[in-house]
């Protein structure tokens, strides 16, 4: 069988790539191996880029209507008090209007709901083509203008052409190895806890809470749902699965009591999934006709909430490359290196930006907390370090940290959150531009 494109599995980056493949009548084919979805959580928090890419795929109206929209982050440093509420020490907010688009917000959404409007709108055009369940088995030796992929559906091996094959797989990733990519990879120093229960009517923006020790995040869903992830050390995960859930919910109480009475309807321990952060990145994205996008190329600590959204905008930027490549019959390999000139110095960039979060909170130290209180104030409150965080955390721009911001966010020089001025034609300089995302366009 012939295709355009191949693309092994079939999770929202993939059918991003897909349903952008489709409007312009690329012919291609998406593998996935899951029946029902797999086990491991998935991203639900779409930021300001990822909302205008499904924007531009036609599904980001219907979302809409399934999602839950966030306007702030509040961040609260808070000192645990048995038998009363926390009091807090500090309390921080990010402000998405500070983005001078339209798209300044971010969206919590089911992240299979996500997955099956984007496969909907592929299914709307004559060029998509879906197989599922079926996966990826080896490649087969071809020639220079073609890749030969060995696909089992049915209990057959099929032999698929195509000239491009993409892996949209995750982090154990066939295409990857294939295309011998090396693997960076390190862990942290704690582990995630991760469920969704009933929303008190209270919680109604996205929430961190932090302690000298402990940290909870709390994201709003639709239908009155919430997304929390717990921060729990190494090896801790089988003591607390053994004392049972009580001690789970009144960890939960601690922080928040009006949590009394949602969080106790969680059941049993399988509706908790133990996250095990993990930093990757790969040594390139393509050789010869192969590419690798999302999770397969890179992977982030979860705490700046980026991982979903760099595997779609990479499939923004590998499926607007094809589309030009396959218009113009412009297939060359050299084509395809456009895709990792303008995605892996974005992707570091994140992945770093994500690391360094989960530094400030991986160490449970006083004096530590004090310093993250100070800056968490200057980066709230001085133009600059508010603007310059949100556009990163967004996707829209990037603007990296120079040596002066690192001393802004211990307040140095002294006032200057006051005196400063950011006005919004400097900020829109620093967003994306159609040539930085698309620079082949030029030639």
């Amino acid at each position: 069988m012939d295709y355009d494109v191949l693309i092994i599995g079939g999770g929202v980056g993939g059918l991003t790539l897909a349903s952008k493949l489709a409007r312009c009548g690329i012919k291609h084919l998406v593998v996935e191996k899951e029946v029902k979805g797999g086990l491991i959580y998935k991203g639900e928090l779409l930021q300001p880029k990822s909302l205008q890419i499904l924007d531009g795929v036609d599904v980001l109206t219907e979302l809409e209507a399934h999602s839950y929209q966030l306007d702030k982050i509040h961040t609260y440093e808070v000192e645990l008090r048995k038998g009363s509420s926390p009091k807090t020490l500090y309390h921080s907010r990010l402000n998405y209007d500070w983005l001078p688009t339209k798209y300044n917000h971010a969206r919590m959404a089911p992240h299979e709901k996500i997955r099956d409007l984007l496969l909907n709108k592929a299914k709307e055009y004559s060029a998509f083509d879906y197989w599922k369940p079926a996966s990826f088995v080896r490649m087969k030796q071809a020639d220079s203008k073609e890749q030969i992929a060995i696909i089992k559906k049915d209990g057959r091996e099929i032999e698929v052409k195509a000239k491009v094959i993409v892996g949209a797989e995750g982090r154990i990733s066939p295409i990857r190895k294939e295309m011998d990519s090396t693997l960076h990879s390190m862990q942290y120093n704690h582990h995630f806890l991760t469920v969704t229960f009933p929303r008190p009517p209270t919680l109604t923006e996205a929430t961190i809470m932090a302690t000298r020790t402990h940290f909870v995040g709390l994201f709003p869903l639709p239908d009155n749902q919430v997304r929390s992830v717990y921060m729990i050390e190494p090896g801790r995960y089988k003591e607390m699965r053994k004392a049972g859930l009580d001690p789970v919910f009144q960890a939960y109480y601690d922080f928040m009591p009006e949590m009394e009475g949602y969080v106790d309807q969680i059941k049993k321990w399988k509706d908790i999934q133990l996250m095990i952060p993990i930093r990757h990145n790969t040594s390139h994205y393509t050789e010869k006709g192969m590419a690798i996008l999302g999770d397969a190329a890179h992977s982030v600590h979860p705490m700046a909430g980026e991982g979903m959204n760099m595997a779609i905008q990479d499939a923004d930027v590998l499926g607007e490359l094809l589309c030009w490549m396959f218009t113009n019959n412009r297939t060359e390999y050299e084509n395809l290196l456009w895709y990792e000139r303008v995605r892996k110095p974005r992707s570091e960039f994140v992945s770093s930006l994500s690391h360094q979060s989960a530094l400030v909170y991986s160490f449970p130290y006083k004096p530590w907390q004090r310093i993250r209180m100070k800056a968490l104030r200057h980066l709230e409150h001085h133009p600059r370090l508010h603007f310059k965080h949100l556009l990163n955390i967004s996707g829209m721009g990037m603007w990296k940290m120079n040596v002066l911001d690192w001393a802004r966010h211990i307040g140095f020089p002294p006032g200057e959150s006051f005196r400063y001025k950011l006005e919004e034609e400097r900020m829109i300089d620093h967003f994306f531009k159609r040539e930085e995302d698309y620079p082949w366009e030029k030639i």
